[in-house]
């Protein structure tokens, strides 16, 4: 049986990765700080026929990450694949003189990244197979006001990939980007509900095909290429006057462990 660890698994798309696994018959391991709705999930999962494992996480905490990812091994027999799917949004709350929830999202979503997948690369790397998933964002690619912590943590742990590839790719370790536009979670809100939206039911089904692949890099759902390539070609004058007057507000909420 196939082995994979997730974090951030008490809603949004982490929950239903953790459903689409064990509908596969996976041994799938749940990292969460909300050990009540971890609960649930795992009952959920084995309803269904899944082998889960549940641990309490903080993915800010890089102890805890490498305790949890021990663990997981030794209950589980190994490991094949990583998916590092913890994070927040939120706002920058740019005018507040204050730079507590910019570093929050920063932290969380950044180090959290390298906190829960660093500690399972040295046995993937003696193994000599494994797969590391990271869920960057069109955000990363495509920055709206209001959101630069949480556009410049996207960019970032897709960058970090990018560097990591050839390395990892020396010893059969993949590494795959998850790139999802807006998905229906409780953390879009307002003008983001009008925008292109899979469920994430849906989303997990296509993420799962996609890692099992290896692709280096996903964006999802396709639509999403297209803007991207839109902002790429628009003079940046003009995009930051049109940006500014689509997005007026802000386009996420604040919420623990969901994604993108």
């Amino acid at each position: 049986m196939k082995k994979v660890f997730i974090s951030g698994c008490s809603s949004g798309i982490g929950k239903s990765l953790a459903y689409t696994y064990s509908k596969k018959g996976y041994i799938v391991g749940l990292g969460s700080r909300n050990m009540v709705a971890l609960n649930l999930v795992k009952k959920e999962c084995e309803e269904i026929g899944g082998c889960v494992f549940i641990y309490r996480l903080d993915v800010r905490d890089h102890k805890n990450c490498s305790l949890v990812a021990s663990r997981f091994q030794l209950d589980a027999g190994g490991i094949d694949f990583v998916i590092a799917n913890a994070g927040i949004g939120g706002h920058d709350n740019l005018f507040s003189g204050k730079s507590f929830e910019i570093n929050n999202i920063l932290k969380t979503n950044l180090l959290g990244m390298t906190n829960v997948l660093m500690p399972f690369i040295p046995f993937m790397k003696k193994e000599r197979k494994g797969t590391l998933v990271c869920i960057s964002s069109v955000a990363g690619f495509i920055p709206t006001p209001h959101h630069g912590g949480y556009s410049s943590s996207k960019v970032a742990i897709r960058m970090i990939f990018d560097s990591w590839r050839p390395t990892l790719k020396r010893f059969n370790i993949k590494t795959v980007t998850i790139c999802p536009g807006f998905i229906d979670t409780p953390m879009v809100a307002g003008l983001g509900k009008s925008f292109p939206m899979k469920s994430s039911n849906q989303a997990s089904q296509k993420f799962v095909e996609i890692i099992e692949k290896g692709t280096p890099t996903f964006i999802y759902p396709w639509p999403y290429r297209l803007l991207i390539w839109i902002y790429y070609i628009t003079p940046k004058s003009l995009y930051n006057f049109l940006i500014l007057k689509i997005f007026n507000k802000p386009i996420s909420k604040k919420i623990n462990n969901i994604e993108p």
